[in-house]
């Protein structure tokens, strides 16, 4: 079907009264100068910025950091996100994967930027793109590629200079992929500030509902600094925290938090960390999740034809070492899970297990 009525232009629907009048298109320069009129002085520009490991002419309409989003959003790591573990392994269809969470930081970090005035466009990027370098199953994958690294596997690090490389993202939004985490040193842009800090309030809250959905913890269980402050569920704190990173922005013009709110989502962090991150369960699955992921980077390097025959680029010049921590962090935990099975010849006792629900 190519769509309804005659002439030069079809539309969608036959009944469409979706007349936009004259809309005057504004391209790429005229929305990049428009920027100084609304952004506040400290906010980046995307006039001027747009600097690139490869240098590109400029899209006609959109502004670079916009086109970091999009490249970002169609690019095979995001993709994998949807198959990778936040918190729990093989979550239910309730609970959060690291592209739900990375969507959900994105949400609190264009809230925050939009609010203080800043380049929502960058703050997006940075935080679709924040955890691409994740490997499979959490976290624990970082203490498992971690040997296999020169200075150890950051996912941070990982993802800006070596996963999302290949999309030749501008130098901003790869500072702030790469310098979000708190242990990680500043990012050189307001915007990134902000993804760091969307990312805290967006993991903490999300991974305490999912953990109540599972009869991990009870909302009753929060401090009571966390309940007094920001409330018992997700809605009632995201806003408190979003709120306290806005106002103490306007008031102080850095990128903070006031200083109740900063007590009570450090006094949650903690209890994210007794109850549900490092409680005895997770610590088990740890152990079993490095032990698999070591053994599919040996089984790799052994044979460079392995990897040859999933597809991967190898010579006489490749790091097969490099080349196989980047193939096994690139993996879904399904995609993990199968290889061990298949290639290794595991027991599918022997693997990391999904949470059922008490719900």
């Amino acid at each position: 079907m190519a769509g309804h009525g005659a002439g030069p232009v079809r539309h969608a629907h036959a009944d469409t009264h979706a007349d936009v009048g004259d809309i005057h298109i504004a391209d790429r320069e005229v929305r990049e100068a428009r920027e100084a009129e609304h952004l506040a002085p400290g906010a980046t520009r995307a006039e001027g910025a747009g600097h690139r490991s490869v240098e590109e002419e400029a899209d006609p309409w959109r502004t670079c950091f916009e086109r970091d989003r999009d490249r970002i959003v169609h690019g095979t790591a995001f993709r994998r996100l949807a198959g990778k573990t936040q918190v729990f392994v093989f979550p239910d269809d309730h609970q959060r994967t690291r592209l739900t969470h990375a969507l959900e930081v994105a949400q609190v970090a264009t809230s925050i930027a939009r609010a203080c005035r800043l380049n929502v466009a960058l703050a997006e990027a940075i935080a679709l793109g924040h955890d691409c370098g994740h490997g499979p199953f959490g976290h624990a994958s970082e203490d498992a590629l971690a040997p296999f690294v020169e200075g150890g596997y950051d996912h941070a690090t990982w993802g800006a200079d070596v996963v999302l490389a290949p999309l030749n993202l501008c130098r901003e939004t790869l500072d702030g992929i790469r310098n979000h985490s708190w242990s990680r040193p500043a990012p050189s842009t307001p915007e990134g500030e902000v993804v760091s800090w969307a990312d805290r309030i967006a993991y903490l809250c999300h991974d305490f509902e999912d953990a109540v959905l599972a009869g991990v913890v009870r909302p009753e269980d929060l401090p009571t600094v966390v309940a007094e402050r920001c409330g018992r569920d997700r809605r009632q704190q995201l806003h408190a925290f979003i709120q306290a990173v806005v106002g103490a922005t306007a008031e102080s013009g850095t990128i903070g938090m006031h200083d109740d709110l900063a007590e009570a989502l450090t006094a949650f962090r903690a209890f994210n960390y007794e109850r549900i991150y490092l409680r005895d369960e997770s610590r088990q699955q740890g152990v079993v999740v490095d032990r698999l992921l070591t053994a599919l980077v040996e089984w790799y390097r052994a044979d460079p034809d392995r990897l040859v025959a999933e597809g991967r680029p190898i010579d006489d010049r490749t790091d097969v070492v490099r080349e196989a921590v980047a193939f096994v962090g690139g993996m879904t935990d399904r995609f993990a899970h199968d290889r061990a099975l298949v290639n290794l010849g595991w027991d599918a006792a022997d693997l990391p297990i999904g949470l059922e629900t008490h719900v």
